[in-house]
């Protein structure tokens, strides 16, 4: 009987309880769009690690919970150009071969995110950049339930309004009618 107890307790802790802390920080905000305020739209990745470690669903539906659309997405496996190119303000930190290489190691989920105050409110629900800080700081974001790292946190979110518009139609077309369309060569 205990050992029973004990396989299930680690199959919770290990498989369910991620999708279960981020099912249960949604409740609260289900539905919660403010429709007094402008739309705004953002970009969200989710990053090679969050895709192969089962974490899509789960965010996604934290997103939805949260009163996001998410209007637009592709699963894609980014090359090392198109990495570099979208990173190319890090070009010169210490950090950027990793990141390249991190980011073309699997494929990543890219999604573009609308509500009212989509930025602010997707980067409050990510959390900070580093998931053990995160851990300490915002232990219901999504980087510290499923963020390894610094680097493999799982999550990438715009951080400015011009930011956003151009990762939005680095990865999407946009119609004339502000709204994007996958682009063919991905």
């Amino acid at each position: 009987m205990f050992c029973n107890l004990f396989q299930f307790l680690q199959f919770f802790i290990r498989m369910l309880l991620p999708f279960f802390l981020l099912s249960i920080l949604s409740l609260p905000n289900r539905c919660s769009a403010d429709s007094s305020t402008e739309t705004e739209r953002t970009l969200a990745i989710i990053k090679p690690d969050g895709v192969s470690g089962n974490h899509t669903n789960s965010v996604k539906e934290t997103i939805l919970n949260h009163g996001f659309k998410i209007t637009e997405e592709s699963l894609i496996q980014l090359d090392e150009d198109r990495v570099k190119s979208f990173y190319a303000e890090h070009s010169s930190r210490s950090f950027f071969p990793s990141l390249v290489e991190y980011m073309t190691s699997g494929p990543v989920l890219i999604m573009v995110l609308e509500k009212g105050n989509a930025i602010a409110d997707w980067r409050a629900l990510i959390g900070p950049t580093d998931p053990l800080k995160a851990k300490v700081t915002h232990p219901h974001s999504v980087r510290a339930i499923c963020g390894l790292n610094l680097q493999e946190n799982c999550v990438h979110g715009s951080d400015s309004p011009q930011s956003a518009s151009r990762e939005i139609s680095f990865f999407f077309k946009t119609t004339s009618s502000g709204y994007a369309s996958k682009h063919d060569e991905l």
